[in-house]
């Protein structure tokens, strides 16, 4: 199982945006492209991913959703789909527990630092370790959205791993891509 979390600094929490204007709503947008990334492959989804998304922008609190590869319905590689999922379930009462806003969708209170007591994430940073001279994969991976991580977030992660996909730095969406596609080879005896 794998497990991809990206944090939106900017994406609103309050379920209060047009699905014509997911880039006006703190960068959706961007949000959405790594949902798919993380899920999508051609004409199936990857069963085993976990996509999490720390949204922090808005009027309410932190919220963080959760998309559940082998549960996940209603789901198509559009970041408008992807969109009207993150919509319904910021749209529905939670609290400090998951709760299912829609098949494969769940969402919670709470931000990166609780995340970061239930997983051992990798943080991925342009400056890391190559990821493909790691001798063993992690299984979770951080990643920011459009934005560095602030002070506080790299306090939360200074003890975490640091990875890079390449030499340059690259979008979110991309670098999700680019990590499926190393675990693939390792899983199917590429080199």
């Amino acid at each position: 199982m794998a497990s991809f979390a990206i944090v939106g600094h900017l994406a609103r929490t309050d379920g209060d945006f047009s699905l014509n204007d997911l880039p006006g709503a703190g960068r959706m947008d961007v949000l959405c492209r790594c949902v798919n990334a993380s899920l999508f492959l051609s004409h199936d989804l990857r069963r085993d991913v976990e996509c999490y998304l720390v949204l922090l922008g808005g009027p309410k609190a932190a919220k963080t959703l959760l998309f559940k590869g082998n549960e996940i319905r209603s789901l198509s590689p559009d970041e408008r789909s992807a969109g009207a999922l993150i919509k319904k379930g910021l749209g529905i009462p939670c609290g400090s527990e998951f709760r299912e806003a829609a098949p494969g969708v769940f969402v919670r209170n709470g931000g990166l630092e609780r995340l970061m007591t239930e997983h051992p994430f990798a943080v991925m940073d342009e400056k890391g370790t190559d990821i493909r001279t790691v001798p063993v994969m992690p299984s979770a991976f951080l990643l920011s959205d459009h934005q560095n991580f602030s002070d506080a977030e790299e306090t939360l992660v200074k003890e975490a791993p640091r990875y890079s996909v390449g030499p340059v730095c690259l979008h979110a969406d991309h670098t999700i891509t680019v990590i499926s596609n190393e675990i693939d080879r390792r899983n199917n005896g590429w080199k």
